[in-house]
């Protein structure tokens, strides 16, 4: 089985911004070390919990700092940005650290609609271009490529390129977390990957469409997905929960649309009660993910790998920390990286 890590640069409420991405290196080069296969940031904007803005920035920062691990988004929120820009980024962190980059695109915005509206700027970009996914998503493919893009013009065929000498790729990986995600990967022969640690609805079906209607492509010849999934593992399973109780605090928040700050900490979890209908959705998050001691949850893992007919799972550690660690560090998410590497990658 093959391993790997989803990060959101989470930042709890004894951190900085700062804080958070040093703790993210530190999880990064944890990774590396145990033998992970991948390492990728997500894309969200305006929110007081996550400091992962910018996946191609937060790319070039682990990249200095790791040997080997692939590293990549998961993902870059398309109708966000002109697929030009996100072509030259990959392309120049492809340049940087060749064969270690992984370009993980989605649909969604990743943010409120304010926010969106100023990313796009003042060239009036707006939900149209949620329609014209599929074609920004091959243009991205094309710029890349070491032929690049003719585009016509008057009395000449233009060339535009992401990069003016490729020697090799980004990897291209579509996610999402429904079934339109899926027939657009099936269809243009991408490799895929479903949003499991979000919701956990919808997984099997989605998989199962992609496997069964896959047309292969130059850039995929089978298909080929692996399964995210939220995990929080320590020496005992009631100091993995303890762990995993603030997260899923905050995710409950996120679904029923209440504010939250930055992520808890264990001791203040524990110190505030919730509305009975909030610990309903918290023991369901406790639930869904991995959660345990170091033998139970790679056997949850196993099981999972093995119900979703997948040899790569991609772990989402969302433990918190206790009052008085290190605020630049992650220990308990390093903690279940290193747990887990012992039991899985031997």
């Amino acid at each position: 089985m093959r391993l790997s890590v989803l990060d959101l640069v989470p930042v709890r409420s004894d951190q900085t911004s700062a804080d958070a991405v040093a703790a993210s290196v530190r999880l990064a080069q944890t990774a590396d070390a145990a033998g992970f296969e991948r390492y990728w940031v997500a894309e969200h904007h305006n929110m007081a919990a996550v400091a992962a803005t910018s996946p191609p920035v937060m790319i070039g920062i682990l990249g200095a700092q790791t040997d080997r691990i692939r590293l990549g988004s998961g993902g870059v929120m398309l109708p966000n940005h002109a697929p030009l820009a996100v072509a030259e980024q990959f392309a120049l962190l492809e340049a940087a650290y060749p064969g270690r980059i992984d370009l993980g695109i989605g649909r969604a915005p990743g943010s409120d609609p304010v926010t969106s509206m100023a990313l796009r700027g003042a060239a009036g970009r707006d939900d149209t271009d949620v329609h014209q996914f599929p074609q920004y998503l091959d243009d991205v493919v094309a710029l890349m490529g070491t032929e690049g893009v003719r585009v016509p013009v008057p009395r000449q065929q233009y060339v535009l390129k992401a990069t003016p000498a490729a020697a090799s790729e980004p990897r291209m990986w579509l996610l999402g977390s429904s079934m339109y995600s899926a027939e657009l990967a099936a269809e243009k022969g991408l490799p895929y990957v479903f949003a499991h640690h979000f919701s956990g609805h919808g997984t099997a079906e989605a998989l199962a469409y992609y496997r069964e209607n896959f047309r292969a492509s130059d850039l995929c010849s089978a298909p080929t997905t692996f399964l995210t999934v939220n995990a929080v593992v320590a020496p005992t399973h009631d100091e993995a929960e303890a762990l995993a109780l603030p997260q899923m605090r905050q995710m409950a928040r996120l679904r029923t649309g209440q504010p939250f700050g930055p992520l808890e900490l264990v001791e203040d979890a524990q110190a505030e009660p919730l509305h009975p209908q909030l610990m309903e959705m918290v023991a369901s998050g406790i639930g869904r993910a991995v959660v345990g001691e170091p033998g139970e949850a790679a056997e949850q893992i196993r099981a999972l790998a093995d119900s979703f007919g997948v040899d790569e799972v991609m772990l989402h550690p969302v433990a918190s920390a206790h009052r008085g660690d290190d605020a630049r560090a992650s220990e308990a998410r390093e903690q279940t990286l290193t747990l887990l590497a012992k039991e899985l990658l031997g």
